[in-house]
């Protein structure tokens, strides 16, 4: 139980002591100069106790950067592109600034202040990419009964604008592929018609793909480690994984790539789109050194390779494919994201839309006058029919 323990110190300052004892059994104490302070801080420990909330303030002392180091290692399932991400975010704009600081001494207005410093000079997705890592950290802590309440509460961030990518065409994909390197031009339609993302397509091999059957295996996934090392790891998610069929013209295409690189289906293992030295095709490399190069000399120099990604999510739903296919041949674990990230408007589609809206009101928007006489019109035709019979 709680209590207030009044003392005396050797100088003849009068102290009062707050004594709780914590569920594990260790005794705690925290002194106060004026009876009142100390009255108010025991009604919050047994508020604490009562509401099965009673934090060992011991355990809040804890400098930041060692919380932020048990924070990376309580997840040891997390990717490693996530993990190296996350590394990086707290090293080199986290840390800076809060890593000497204790837990306890974090306030949300510290928080503020670090988003404000962000906000200033970076892009608000990037701003809130930063805080998610910062918040998680404090969610952690107070998970592991280090402090009552994160200091991540009530957080202005700056407002999101979604970035409006190209709209990219069939004949787009085609520029992209007449002027990429002939060794990754089928990788260009496997991002279009498929809609895989670019680690999917750089981990297929020739065991990925069933010829007869007409269909394509999703079951690994390039991606770097914690240490930025590019390896072979599974897909994103358990719906990552999954077999599909393949456009007729796209399995004569990859058979036709197949045939150029005197490959056979015996050999499953040999990876369809390996780097030019052989082994695991890396994303800058090939970015920088293919995709940059095949887009620069055409209008369609800010495509990236992602967006081959959104054109085939588009193209699908545009097709009016169900919902449920879609979101499966996307590897998506929820369909709200089919919808919501990747599925876009076009313009095509806009005016599609604005024509049946026009077909279904264009009688009623008519002027009053000329659907009086339309409907006069009817009317005698329908009585010189009756006369006439």
């Amino acid at each position: 139980m709680a209590q207030v323990i009044k003392r005396t110190t050797a100088r003849g300052d009068t102290r009062y002591d707050v004594r709780w004892r914590l569920p594990d059994g260790a005794v705690r104490t925290k002194t106060f100069s004026r009876r009142k302070d100390a009255d108010t801080y025991l009604t919050q420990v047994e508020h604490d106790r009562m509401t099965g909330v009673a934090i060992d303030p011991f355990r809040s002392r804890i400098l930041f950067e060692e919380l932020t180091k048990r924070w990376l290692a309580h997840n040891p399932g997390k990717r490693g592109s996530t993990l190296l991400r996350d590394k990086s975010v707290l090293s080199r704009r986290i840390e800076p600034v809060l890593g000497k600081r204790t837990l306890a001494s974090i306030r949300p207005s510290d928080v503020q202040s670090l988003v404000n410093d962000w906000a200033n000079d970076l892009a608000p997705g990037t701003v809130h990419r930063f805080y998610a890592v910062l918040r998680a950290v404090m969610s952690y802590a107070v998970a592991d009964d280090r402090i009552a309440r994160s200091p991540c509460r009530n957080v202005k961030l700056p407002p999101l604008r979604r970035q409006k990518r190209p709209e990219l065409t069939p004949d787009d994909v085609a520029t992209i592929a007449e002027h990429m390197d002939r060794r990754y031009r089928s990788m260009v339609w496997v991002g279009a018609l498929l809609g895989l993302r670019w680690g999917e397509i750089a981990a297929l091999r020739v065991g990925s793909l069933d010829p007869l059957a007409g269909t394509l295996t999703v079951s690994e996934n390039v991606t770097l480690d914690e240490r930025g090392r590019t390896r072979m790891g599974p897909p994103k998610s358990d719906a990552g994984h999954r077999t599909f069929t393949m456009p007729a013209a796209l399995v004569t295409m990859l058979a036709d790539h197949l045939a150029q690189r005197r490959l056979t289906t015996a050999d499953t293992d040999a990876l369809l789109f390996p780097a030019p030295g052989g082994g695991l095709l890396q994303y800058t490399a090939f970015r920088n050194r293919f995709w940059l190069p095949a887009v620069e000399d055409t209008d369609l120099a800010t495509v990236r390779p992602h967006d081959l990604r959104r054109l085939a999510a588009t193209e699908l739903v545009r097709a009016k494919v169900d919902l449920k296919t879609a979101q499966t041949r996307l590897g998506h674990s929820d369909p709200r994201l089919t919808l919501a990230v990747y599925a876009q408007a076009t313009t095509e589609a806009d005016k599609e839309a604005a024509e049946a809206l026009q077909d279904r009101f264009a009688e009623a928007m008519r002027p009053r006058h000329e659907r009086r006489k339309r409907g006069e019109k009817t009317e005698s035709a329908e009585i010189t029919e009756l006369r006439r019979t």
